[in-house]
């Protein structure tokens, strides 16, 4: 049997959440007054219990579909996470190391093909590329929001025309932290560095995973098989997802 590897942050009230998660919730006595009923009407004097929850589609592990990059992509209509095809979101995992990039760096292309070459593994149409940054491990701090480094634009063409559909990363956003992109923005005037990998979306129609986690535990380099099937949240430009890895190790 495959073992299965949680790639997934919690969803949860955190200061590596860039907006607030609200969490109300509907205890199983109060439960059974919102039916209409009396707790004592229920087997032992409780009903059921339910949530309310407050939070953004970009909150916790989540998908970003083409529309969150602009309205058209390739000059179609962009996608919306409930247009996406599902059978995107399904493939062999390739796990690029990218650690020694320095937070606040671009991931360039010929980072990408390097750690290709370590992984001794060339990219196919329907591979799923996870990037591992190692910035998971901030998970929990404000630093998550600000210390990782981003894919360029470059990078993001060279995996998009490889066949890439799918590209994850373990860190807050796929992008430089914003600070560092406005930085560079302000000094130069040169809008190409605000968002290029988003950006690039508009000329190919790619997905985006954010805030992964564990990709440590991965077997390998390859060896794996990614799920990632987003929320369809109608009209929406992204949607949470349930990461995990199936390995082909068995336990």
């Amino acid at each position: 049997m495959s073992r299965v590897i949680d790639l997934s942050v919690t969803t949860r009230n955190t200061p590596s959440e860039a907006t607030p998660v609200v969490v109300e919730p509907l205890d199983h006595r109060t439960g059974a007054v919102v039916l209409g009923l009396r707790p004592e009407d229920f087997p032992d004097g409780m009903a059921i219990s339910n949530e309310s929850v407050t939070l953004t589609t970009h909150t916790g592990t989540h998908m970003d579909a083409p529309l969150h990059y602009g309205p058209f992509s390739g000059g179609e209509p962009a996608k919306s996470i409930d247009q996406v095809p599902i059978e995107w979101c399904i493939g062999p995992g390739v796990r690029l190391d990218v650690r020694h990039v320095p937070p606040g760096d671009e991931i360039t292309v010929e980072h990408l093909a390097d750690a290709l070459d370590a992984a001794g593994r060339a990219l196919q149409p329907g591979d799923i590329v996870l990037l591992w940054t190692g910035a998971d491990g901030l998970w929990g701090t404000e630093d998550y929001l600000t210390t990782f480094p981003g894919l360029g634009g470059k990078g993001t063409a060279y995996l998009v025309e490889q066949g890439v559909r799918v590209i994850g990363i373990d860190a807050w956003g796929m992008d430089r932290p914003m600070a560092a992109m406005v930085e560079e923005y302000r000094r130069t005037g040169d809008n190409s560095c605000l968002w290029p990998a988003h950006v690039y979306g508009r000329t190919r129609e790619y997905l985006q995973l954010e805030k992964l986690a564990n990709l440590g535990s991965l077997p390998g380099a390859t060896g794996f098989t990614v799920c990632c099937f987003p929320v369809a949240v109608a009209g929406a430009g992204a949607g949470w997802s349930r990461v995990v890895a199936l390995t082909e190790e068995v336990r």
